[in-house]
């Protein structure tokens, strides 16, 4: 009998702050701050206090646990007090030290290109175009770096968004902003780990440091300092590029692994399981975010005709001569890099349809 008169003040008592806490809401939102409506909170909060007695509540804000129905962890627990910790940790010191991480690394490579300048070539391009990508290739780059983009701005907004957005558009828009940002994410973060094993499958071989990366790192990709515009030596991948893969697969993996934890929890995750898996996916891409930034600035600004390989699937021969001379030399005298091929193919094909035609 005892328990069933705990289990009515327990139901009592919540529906009573589920109560207040909305009509708290509602007034913080309309401003409204007169004498009744104080008076009105503090008569509320005084009769939530007298249901359960104060013993009652304490206990709950201690986080000891009560009695459910329900089997799975922690639900006993109504108020998780690490949870409060988790809370001002993240809103406190990650949630702003992630906004200055971007913002350094946005200021430092506006800073590299007014002060450093970008690559040049140091020779004209001869118009000689020498196969470099793939369309398979560039399907996976470009499919993996829209998915991470987009997945990056929506969880940029779902962290921020309530600082920069909400205070500029109707409650209505915000409600709809936020809500298809969590959906974008939890249904397009899965689609980013098949691109992420694409890509891990298809490119590894060619990401395998050796000496000669050693030796590229060495002279800073001759893009700084007194080696700047000696284009050291490079295979296909150069050791920037191995760098950058290896550092998108090892916390893209981690990215998913936590992101699954989030997105399904339903597997006896409990409140710390979770919040170590915030822990570690906010991190992780942050990470990514400051890494691609860079990446983005040496493809757009930082060196010339950087981004024609991933777009034509094609570079110049100078290009290719001077940032990666070990695979040209590989490659400058295979067929389809020869002067004409392309002219031959189509003119093959032209051929072999009027054969069949007749």
């Amino acid at each position: 009998m005892t328990k069933r008169i705990q289990r009515w003040f327990f139901l009592l008592a919540t529906a009573v702050v589920l109560m207040f806490s909305l009509s708290a809401a509602a007034s913080n939102e309309s401003g409204a701050n007169s004498e009744s409506e104080r008076l009105g909170e503090s008569v509320v909060r005084h009769e939530v206090i007298g249901f359960a007695g104060a013993d009652y509540w304490r206990a709950v804000k201690d986080g000891q646990e009560g009695y459910t129905t329900s089997q799975s962890p922690e639900h006993g627990v109504l108020i998780s007090v690490p949870g409060q910790t988790w809370f001002i940790m993240k809103e406190k010191w990650m949630s702003p030290l992630g906004a200055l991480a971007i913002f350094g690394s946005l200021v430092m490579v506006a800073l590299a290109y007014v002060v450093v300048g970008p690559l040049k070539l140091s020779k004209p391009k001869t118009g000689r175009k020498i196969k470099r990508w793939s369309r398979l290739d560039r399907a996976l780059h470009w499919s993996l770096a829209f998915t991470f983009l987009t997945l990056a701005f929506s969880g940029l907004t779902l962290v921020y968004g309530k600082y920069f957005i909400k205070p500029i558009v109707p409650t209505e828009l915000w409600g709809w902003v936020i809500y298809a940002a969590k959906q974008y994410h939890n249904y397009i973060g899965p689609l980013f780990a098949l691109f992420l094993v694409a890509v891990l499958v298809k490119w590894w071989r060619k990401s395998i440091f050796n000496k000669v990366d050693m030796q590229w790192f060495m002279k800073m990709g001759g893009m700084g300092g007194k080696h700047k515009g000696t284009h050291p030596s490079a295979g296909f991948s150069n050791g920037g590029e191995k760098a950058i893969f290896w550092l998108l697969i090892f916390f893209g993996a981690f990215i998913v692994a936590s992101g699954f934890i989030l997105d399904f929890p339903i597997f006896d995750q409990t409140r710390r399981d979770m919040e170590l898996s915030h822990l570690v996916h906010m991190l992780s891409a942050l990470v990514l975010i400051c890494g691609f930034i860079f990446h983005i600035y040496i493809g757009l600004f930082g060196m010339e005709a950087g981004l024609d390989g991933m777009i034509t699937g094609e570079v110049d021969e100078t290009w290719a001569k001077e940032h990666h001379d070990l695979w040209y030399e590989e490659v400058k005298d295979l067929p389809e890099n020869q002067p004409g091929y392309d002219d031959k193919v189509e003119a093959d094909k032209k051929g072999s349809a009027a054969q069949d035609n007749t």
